[in-house]
């Protein structure tokens, strides 16, 4: 098989396109014929060896990847027949090797795909769908909301303002550039504003007509993060899933009472601890976009293609969820 591996932790060109042995399921596992691979920030980080997140970096060569979808061809010892041939999708966890014609994954961690749901979909409702489930169940938007989203032309900003859309709140959706904003009102945002402007906030708020913003949905946080919380009515509410921008929004307690704000995080324990834990929110995510209500935008990539995919989300040239097509 061909895959993507990595001999050292460094710039997307140490992402190399060649030839690897085929895995080989173990018991409770099966091989998976990949159709559709996902790529993810953390991924980036990982190459680079800059992760600081709760798991050690991963013992190199790799191939780098955790999320999947395609088709199961081959079982492991214990593995019912009726898995051979089913269309499946399986986010790996931190385990590596998902940028790869092939794949092995434990039986108990996957999911069969409803024939609504292409490959693509599939893997991005695994892990951005699964996140913004999770953040919708913390930030709990309601119709009478105006939220706010930054990074609204990515995956999870994309879906996010879909939902909120959805519930019949009014959506502001924040971007960088022309055509990354022309698709934040193609999904449905009221208002949509470039954020590289220097004069953006003013200009929403003069879009909302004397309304405040209520809820800020950021995973940007830097100078447009604080900005939008800055935007915030008293009352209103934050909720924080990163910070691509470079560091978190900064903001003490007397910030929150002086104006009766509320703060939360939907990272780490904030999902992991929820009911079913992230199984449940895949299978959730998974069903939304089954049923339609949660459309992810995909932007697929050929997997020979994986340094320039690294390189194009970490310069933030891509729209919506990055996705390696062997």
């Amino acid at each position: 098989m061909h895959a993507i591996r990595q001999y050292e932790f460094g710039p997307p060109d140490t992402l190399r396109y060649e030839e690897a042995p085929d895995p080989r399921p173990g018991e409770g596992q099966v091989g998976i014929a990949v159709r559709a691979c996902g790529v993810h920030l953390v991924d980036t980080m990982l190459r680079r060896g800059s992760y600081e997140g709760p798991f050690a970096l991963p013992e190199l060569p790799m191939t780098p990847g955790r999320e999947v979808a395609g088709v199961v061809d081959e079982l492991g010892a214990g593995v019912e027949e009726s898995w051979l041939g089913r269309r499946v999708v399986v986010h790996l966890g931190m385990a590596s090797g998902g940028y790869a014609e092939r794949a092995v994954a434990a039986v108990a961690d996957l999911h069969a795909l409803p024939d609504e749901l292409d490959y693509d979909a599939a893997v991005a409702m695994v892990g951005t769908g699964r996140m913004t489930v999770g953040i919708l169940d913390i930030a709990r938007p309601t119709p009478e909301d105006v939220v706010l989203v930054t990074a609204a032309a990515g995956g999870i900003g994309t879906m996010l303002v879909q939902a909120a859309r959805g519930l019949g709140a009014t959506v502001v959706g924040l971007a960088g550039g022309a055509a990354k904003v022309a698709r934040v009102r193609g999904s449905g945002a009221e208002v949509a504003a470039d954020y590289t402007a220097p004069d953006w906030a003013d200009r929403v708020r003069d879009a909302l007509d004397g309304r405040g913003v209520t809820l800020v949905l950021d995973g940007v946080g830097g100078p447009a993060g604080q900005a939008a919380f800055d935007l915030l009515a008293p009352g209103g509410r934050l909720v924080v899933f990163g910070w691509s921008g470079g560091e978190p929004i900064r903001f003490t307690s007397a910030d929150l009472l002086g104006r009766g704000l509320s703060a939360s995080v939907a990272l780490g324990p904030g999902l992991l601890r929820r009911p079913g834990g992230l199984r449940a929110l895949q299978e959730r995510a998974l069903a939304e976009a089954a049923a339609g209500r949660l459309t992810p935008a995909v932007q697929t990539f050929a997997l020979k293609d994986a340094a320039a995919a690294h390189a194009a989300l970490e310069t933030r040239a891509t729209v919506g969820k990055v996705v390696l097509v062997p």
